[in-house]
């Protein structure tokens, strides 16, 4: 067997790796998008369709994995060929989790459906979502066009997710000291907003894998997160 053969069966397994991996992430982006629409109009029957579309993405990463997992066996990849192996493997893991996440979504959805409207939410999460499915459309191409330049940009815009995720959480929890009556819909909807915000940390790390992949490094300086709910106090908000 040729030296040449062998490179022309690595890349044709590749290529397969790399199709499912791209019919996984219209299937996420597709998700997301659904939910958002469930969501914003309490349609139950969409959401039940994102709960079980969620199936399919899950099988389509069970079939990467095994499928990288045979061209590791066979092929014994090694340097830039290994790196792409193992970032086909990173993307599809985090994409399954952005899949969950949206699962996730469309279960607090059928809560929702008889709860009082909060005031400006829905346009935040729908400012979140927008943000997210924008960082997963440029992740991707990042991926594909090994543009260093551009993921580390994907990487960047965490960081207003980040922030938009604060300001919705400081809005809730406002509301909540407000009106008691609101404390079990914003619960659900601060849910959602975190679930939305674990999304692009999922799309982060996809970036930071593209980044290995043509660098042959991980980004050695520290993620920027600006996550700061968990110190967020009634002070905070204005309350003594």
């Amino acid at each position: 067997m040729t030296t040449q053969h062998i490179v022309s069966a690595f890349d044709r397994d590749l290529v397969g790796a790399q199709a499912k991996v791209m019919k996984m992430a219209g299937l996420v982006e597709e998700a997301m998008a659904q939910v958002a629409i469930a969501l914003e109009t309490n349609d139950l029957a969409k959401a039940e369709a994102v709960r079980k579309n969620d199936k399919a993405i899950d099988a389509l990463d069970e079939d990467i994995k095994h499928e990288c997992a045979r061209i590791l066996a066979t092929r014994s990849p090694t340097a830039s060929d290994l790196r792409t192996v193992l970032t086909v493997m990173s993307i599809s893991s985090n994409l399954e989790r952005c899949g969950d996440y949206a699962k996730n979504i469309a279960k607090r959805t059928t809560v929702l459906t008889n709860a009082k409207p909060i005031n400006g939410v829905a346009a935040a999460l729908r400012g979140m979502q927008n943000a997210v499915s924008s960082m997963i459309k440029d992740v991707l191409e990042a991926y594909i066009q090994r543009d260093v330049a551009k993921a580390e940009d994907v990487r960047d815009r965490d960081n207003q997710v980040d922030e938009m995720y604060n300001t919705l959480f400081r809005s809730l929890l406002t509301h909540m000291m407000e009106d008691s009556q609101n404390i079990t819909a914003c619960m659900h909807l601060h849910f959602i907003a975190k679930n939305i915000e674990r999304m692009g940390d999922h799309t982060t790390s996809i970036a930071e894998q593209v980044i290995y992949l043509v660098t042959g490094e991980m980004p050695d300086d520290d993620r920027p997160k600006s996550d700061l709910t968990a110190f967020t106090t009634p002070e905070d908000l204005g309350e003594a």
